[in-house]
């Protein structure tokens, strides 16, 4: 039996304001508990909530982004539900009109086609508090540091079929507010979590019952959950069971997911307008303005990489993704060969990247030391072997790719009269190889003078020039026929 997934996201966007949506206290991560929530983030008698202006911008910006429809006049609804964190008892968002209407996201996918995703909306809202269970025996803890902190939260339509597109669209979506400047994008830290919404249904019948697992913060972790999810309900299917519409709970480090709670309808949230907080308008002139100042976007740097640069789109795509890794091979490639900083950043840097959990930004190697790495390459003065071996040096603190060549005895011997001397001594010294190469195969010989290149660098402790060292030697071998 044919089975088909389909998949819609939700995502909390967290904006990278400096206060929060309707008060002044900070956003700041990491501070100690409790102490940024002020009388009014709390709803505290007396208090009234004041619009961050920046929330509206920020959102804004966002909408332009996607080619969606702007909402001039947005409201604010209560949603109203208990739960420990949310100490009055009801969170500020929007539900009828919210700021950002339909949209769409176009993404690439593995096989090199693109694919639509619909933006159904997204709307401003506050975030809640956050429960602590560490260092807490038999209770929790409540910080109430992040409530009221404003985030959008994007709601896409049910278009992805497996769990490569939805990981797809996720990071198309980070790479958006990233480049936008409106999210700091740090997911280990909750600036942006999923909630996966997936049923599965065979092929040609309605929709299945979905079930929506929250606060997916990692790709990685997504992908996952997805494959065990959609695996778990066509076996419940299979067996003669039926789907249950809930809420569940994914555990990345134990690769488990659990039941949280059924789902409950809206309507369980009895939503009602609220009362502090005025209709908000926004003029075509606020949003004019905006849209003349975006930045550039991920696909038209992508475009740009791919005309300015010379790049490949599977290049370009992976180099313009990130607003970071973007100005980091700008810088350096800006009088360098840009493919071969391209080739390093995606090869040697992204291998010792991974392998130490790290981030570009954690890089011991700034994009000038790459460059001067990849001048010394183009120039002839390293060779590739070498420069792994210059590259190793930076990586472990050294600064300067001058001083390394220098000090460790790294230049490349480019001198013809010398390789040409190397090349003379080794055919000497090789009378049985050099017969054997006379005699063979012209179809054979290509591969024979891999001794004779062995022995000459090996001669040269891998200085030679391995361009130059193949020339003469095939010039010299020639000869001989």
């Amino acid at each position: 039996m044919t089975w088909e997934t389909v998949i819609g996201l939700e995502v909390h966007v967290q904006l990278a304001t400096q206060s929060k949506i309707f008060s002044g206290s900070s956003t700041a991560f990491g501070a100690e508990p409790n102490t940024q929530a002020s009388a009014v983030d709390l709803a505290m008698p007396g208090t009234l909530p004041v619009p961050n202006e920046a929330a509206f911008r920020y959102a804004v910006m966002f909408g332009l982004a996607i080619d969606a429809e702007i909402g001039k006049t947005s409201v604010f609804e209560r949603k109203n539900y208990f739960y420990p964190d949310l100490p009055k008892g009801y969170q500020t968002t929007q539900l009828e009109k919210p700021i950002v209407g339909a949209g769409h996201v176009e993404i690439d996918l593995p096989d090199g086609s693109t694919k639509t995703v619909r933006i159904h909306h997204a709307h401003l809202e506050e975030d809640a508090g956050k429960s602590l269970h560490e260092n807490f025996h038999d209770m929790s803890g409540i910080d109430l540091n992040r409530a009221g902190t404003p985030l959008i939260e994007v709601v896409t339509e049910p278009d992805m079929s497996n769990a490569a597109e939805a990981v797809a669209f996720a990071k198309k979506l980070h790479s958006i507010v990233t480049s936008l400047g409106i999210c700091d994008g740090n997911m280990s830290q909750g600036s942006m979590r999923f909630d996966v919404n997936v049923s599965v249904r065979r092929k040609g019948e309605p929709l299945g019952t979905r079930t929506e697992t929250k606060n997916l913060n990692s790709f990685k972790f997504m992908e996952e959950c997805i494959r065990q999810e959609v695996q778990r309900q066509i076996d419940v299917i299979e067996e003669g069971g039926k789907v249950v519409q809930e809420t569940r709970l994914y555990d990345g480090a134990t690769k488990t997911a659990r039941s949280m709670r059924t789902k409950e309808e809206a309507n369980d949230y009895r939503y009602f307008p609220c009362p502090d907080l005025l209709p908000v308008v926004i003029e075509d002139d606020y949003i004019e303005a905006l849209r003349n100042s975006l930045p550039e976007l991920p696909d038209a740097r992508c475009t740009r990489f791919e005309q300015q640069y010379g790049l490949s789109h599977y290049d370009a795509s992976l180099l313009s993704a990130e607003s970071a890794t973007a100005s980091y091979f700008e810088k350096a490639a800006g009088d360098s060969d840009a493919k071969l900083v391209a080739n390093w950043m995606m090869g040697e840097m992204a291998a010792r990247l991974n392998a130490e959990e790290k981030e570009l930004s954690d890089s011991p190697i700034n994009a000038e030391q790459l460059a001067a790495l990849v001048t010394r390459i183009s120039d002839g003065t390293l060779s590739n072997k070498m420069a792994r071996q210059v590259f190793d040096h930076l990586w472990q603190g050294e600064s300067d790719v001058d001083a390394i060549i220098e000090n460790h005895g790294l230049k490349q011997v480019s001198d013809s009269g010398a390789i040409e001397s190397l090349v003379d001594e080794v055919i000497a010294n090789s009378p049985q190889q050099v017969e054997n190469f006379v005699k063979a195969d012209e179809a054979k010989r290509p591969k024979m003078m891999g001794y004779f290149v062995g022995q000459i660098m090996k001669a040269s402790k891998g200085q030679a020039n391995p361009q130059q060292v193949n020339e003469i030697l095939n010039k010299k071998l020639n000869e001989l026929l």
